[in-house]
């Protein structure tokens, strides 16, 4: 929810003031019956008085300590509960001394008002009433709240929803004191259905077995892709229902997003609708509801004109000349020609030096040695004999078999010698030996419109010449993946002009790890919410999707953070001293998301924001280790 100290109150307060003038709320109006009630008796007046957001209905209220009155206030006039206790109940000036005063009602001891909401949780048909996430409310006002909405509103016996850690904590008391409570974990967890991206397509309903090998998995774009697993990504589709599903910025969901395709998570998806297994259906996601039948001849038609405007990315320009394995202190943003947008863009961070920004140290291999092994092997060659066989725009699985050989192959094909002795004379002296993380960085990922997520091969904890040899020619074939060359083609993108870089960096032995996007991806609405997602461990998991993650809304101008879900994976993978990875227990009963380390991640995110598009979220990757928050990526979120 909107906390009262908003963006939006605090521009107010210093328009008015700067202007030497004092911005009064406006009047009341004349039937306040209209703007406040003191009871709700039944769904009519819950329904004038509330409103939905997403698949919730919710609705305001505010207490005043002193007189015990209650009042329902109309939340379609009052977008703050502030607009309604200045402008109505006080009827003061909305000066910067009056919001201080008024906000002493967030504080754990309230000297003249309660202020909550009442949320009816649509999909899981839940009733709770909660508090703005940043309100230190304590036990006794909670439980007098409670008694009051037992006394005036319609559905009784309203479970407590605490939004933060702190509530959360205290929760713990309510609970022994007799009160339901019930987390947002609870709640997102229980919920049958989940609209990850709105929307309307056409295509052939295609139901993936159980137990269907990801290696395995081919689809058409004109696919609509029922899973019943989850997978770490799939190729382009006209739509996606999974029968599981766990974070809006797992690859799958960051996929169909940028596809602009629907999608969605339903339980029963399988049940109710595997009967169109193999039938073009039309597909249709809302907040609520998805709807799957038998398409019409005129959907069809309005589905086949709207693919047809295939959408078109130009990648920068490749200098295919460059050969020094520079530091990411000498790599800019302009050298994405040279090491590719991952390396170019976390270069340009790094060299701002910007104050508790903390990037792993690391060099850039320019695609000069990519196209390098390719003509010395000759590889190109077998590039071009695979791109202009007409069996590789019509035979998806003639496609996926050459890709497959030719990605064997490039591994196969030996690296010169002396490039990789150069490659781990570099790793040994400015890296110090560590074990190290060999990424992708090519120069069709991380774009305005194409951040290609998942897309190409990160090998991790890598030790030893031979090793760092061998995960350089895997990162190197990995731009022949199935679901690269398909995402690639879903975009209008040239095969023949996309080429390979690395960035071979020092790999943080994660305590845990996440992603983090700077906006609200759960409401539109919220100009100022950080989206961050976390496991423990090492970050896969997280972009994976096999697991719901810790999930929460992080407001950067109040520091609130509202919880919307606790990872539920009871392994993570961590750093093996041999070198690769393992497998260990997760820590029980701990949080990764704290305020503190919340606070933290989003105050270096904002300080690395300007150097970036103003006008699109970034998506950031970060690793926790120990206290220590480390920013490994950096890009363009391609969403709404």
């Amino acid at each position: 929810m909107i906390p009262d100290m908003s963006r939006l109150a605090l521009a107010f307060v210093v328009l008015a003031l700067t202007a030497g003038v004092v911005a009064t709320a406006p009047p009341a109006t004349a039937d306040e019956r209209r703007v406040w009630v003191k009871g709700i008796a039944d769904e009519a007046t819950w329904s004038h008085y509330s409103r939905q957001l997403n698949s919730d209905e919710f609705g305001k209220f505010v207490i005043d300590v002193k007189s015990n009155e209650i009042y329902f206030i109309d939340v379609n006039l009052f977008e703050l509960h502030a607009d309604f206790v200045l402008g109505v109940l006080l009827k003061q000036a909305w000066t910067a001394d009056n919001i201080r005063e008024y906000n002493k009602n967030y504080e754990r001891d309230k000297p003249r008002f309660i202020l909550g909401y009442i949320t009816h949780h649509l999909k899981v048909d839940r009733w709770v009433f909660s508090f703005w996430e940043g309100d230190k409310i304590g036990v006794p006002d909670v439980l007098r709240v409670h008694k009051r909405l037992s006394e005036t509103f319609f559905k009784k016996d309203l479970a407590y929803r605490p939004d933060s850690p702190l509530q959360e904590k205290m929760a713990k008391e309510v609970a022994k004191k007799g009160l339901k409570v019930v987390t947002n974990d609870e709640i997102y967890k229980a919920a049958d259905y989940q609209a990850f991206h709105k929307g309307w397509s056409v295509g052939r309903l295609r139901l993936v077995p159980i137990g269907t090998p990801y290696e395995e998995l081919t689809f058409d774009r004109g696919d609509i892709a029922l899973l019943q697993e989850s997978y770490p990504d799939i190729t382009p589709v006209s739509g996606v229902l999974s029968t599981t599903f766990s974070t809006p910025l797992s690859h799958v969901n960051l996929r169909a997003t940028a596809w602009n395709v629907p999608n969605a998570g339903y339980k029963k998806a399988r049940t109710e609708f595997g009967k169109y297994d193999g039938k073009v259906v039309y597909y249709e996601v809302t907040d609520l509801a998805i709807t799957v039948r038998e398409a019409t001849a005129a959907e069809i038609a309005a589905w086949e004109e709207k693919r047809a405007k295939v959408k078109k990315v130009d990648l920068p320009q490749a200098d295919l000349a460059e050969t020094r394995l520079a530091m990411l202190t000498r790599i800019r943003a302009k050298d994405v020609i040279k090491y590719g947008t991952k390396t170019a863009n976390l270069g340009e961070i790094r060299t701002a030096n910007l104050a508790d920004v903390n990037i792993p140290d690391g060099f850039g291999v320019p695609f000069f040695y990519y196209v390098r092994h390719m003509k010395q092997n000759r590889l190109d060659a077998k590039v071009d004999a695979m791109l202009t066989d007409p069996r590789f725009a019509t035979d998806a699985a003639w496609r996926k078999s050459a890709l497959d050989e030719l990605r064997k192959a490039i591994v196969a094909a030996p690296i010169d010698p002396a490039v990789l002795d150069m490659f781990y004379k570099r790793v040994r002296l400015k890296l110090g030996g560590k074990g190290v993380f060999v990424r992708s960085s090519t120069n069709a990922e991380d774009l305005p419109g194409f951040n290609g997520a998942g897309l190409y091969d990160t090998v991790p904890n890598v030790r030893g010449k031979g090793p760092l040899g061998e995960a350089v020619k895997t990162v190197w074939a990995s731009l022949w993946t199935l679901r690269g060359v398909e995402e690639r083609g879903a975009f209008g993108i040239d095969h023949r002009q996309v080429y390979a870089a690395v960035m071979i960096q020092i790999g943080v032995a994660a305590t845990a790890a996440g992603v983090l996007v700077s906006t609200n991806l759960w409401d539109e609405r919220d100009d100022d919410g950080f989206t961050i997602n976390a496991k423990w461990g090492l970050g896969m998991r997280v972009v994976e999707g096999q697991k719901i993650p810790e999930q929460i809304i992080f407001d950067a101008t109040n520091d609130g953070t509202r919880i919307i879900s606790r990872a539920d994976d009871p392994t993570m993978l961590v750093f093996d001293p041999q070198g690769g990875l393992k497998e260990i227990q997760v820590p029980p009963g701990e949080i990764i998301l704290t305020e503190a380390r919340a606070k933290r991640l989003v105050t270096a995110v904002r300080r690395f924001i300007p150097l970036f598009d103003p006008g699109a979220p970034l998506d950031v990757e970060w690793v926790l280790e120990g206290e220590t928050i480390w920013i490994v990526q950096a890009r363009p979120y391609v969403g709404r």
